[in-house]
């Protein structure tokens, strides 16, 4: 199973069972993934399911302590109360309950195991500015080069920052614009010159090299690993 449906826990048939077959089916298509090292958009949907039953959880939870206490005629006859729980789980409710427990401890093993995998292959970047660097460092070029003779792939990057109360949040949203091969006449720089006479609205753009020292997906794993990574290093910078 590629994709397991947002509302999969209350839709349909609530059994134990079945769900457990739709779950299992679904994380090991994930696990085959993450075999050969792809991670997007595996990891990050499988996290999305996590945290959504995790709240569900803990909204079932809360319910339950919400519901009123009664009152024992008996025992306030002779003054003294006791409470007692009006809310107790039905069939399906319980039901419910167990198949988040269940599933919960399943994608909890499986996100661990992506996480892995994100952390070696994170560590196999690294990430050097080519050329001169600007102040302005929320717009330019990242280079992706996964050092096995294929063509760098170029991508024009944009940073947006939003604002709350709490925190600031970055996203980043990247284009690929070309694809360049490297050789002893062709240097990352030349490369950055090439963009600079095709862009003046960029007439010094931040260019970020991302080295990968294997030769991981790019799409499912490089990308957006960079992606979070140049995110980082903008911050700090």
């Amino acid at each position: 199973m590629d994709k397991l449906e947002n509302n999969w826990l209350t839709e349909g048939l609530i059994d134990f069972e079945y769900k457990k077959y739709l779950l299992l089916a679904y994380l090991k298509n994930i696990r085959q993934n993450f075999r050969v090292n792809k991670l997007y958009p595996f990891l990050s949907d499988l996290i999305n399911h996590y945290q959504h039953l995790k709240r569900l959880q803990k909204d079932k939870l809360d319910l339950s302590n919400l519901f009123p206490v009664a009152i024992n005629i008996e025992e306030f006859m002779a003054q003294k109360l006791r409470f007692e729980r009006l809310i107790k789980d039905d069939g399906i409710s319980q039901e419910l309950e167990d198949i988040m427990v269940f599933s919960i401890d399943k994608m909890l093993d499986t996100m661990k195991a992506g996480k892995e995998i994100y952390e070696i292959v994170e560590g196999s970047l690294e990430i050097t500015p080519i050329g001169l660097t600007s102040i302005y460092q929320n717009e330019g070029y990242m280079f992706i080069d996964r050092n096995d003779k294929r063509p760098i792939h170029i991508y024009s990057y944009r940073i947006s920052v939003f604002e709350s109360p709490e925190d600031k949040y970055r996203a980043i949203h990247t284009t690929l614009i070309d694809r360049m091969s490297k050789s002893i006449t062709t240097t990352y720089d030349q490369m950055r010159l090439k963009l600079v006479e095709r862009n003046e609205d960029l007439s010094n753009p931040v260019t970020l090299l991302i080295n990968s020292k294997f030769t991981y997906p790019l799409k499912e794993t490089v990308l957006p690993v960079a992606k979070r990574l140049l995110v980082r290093y903008v911050n700090v910078a």
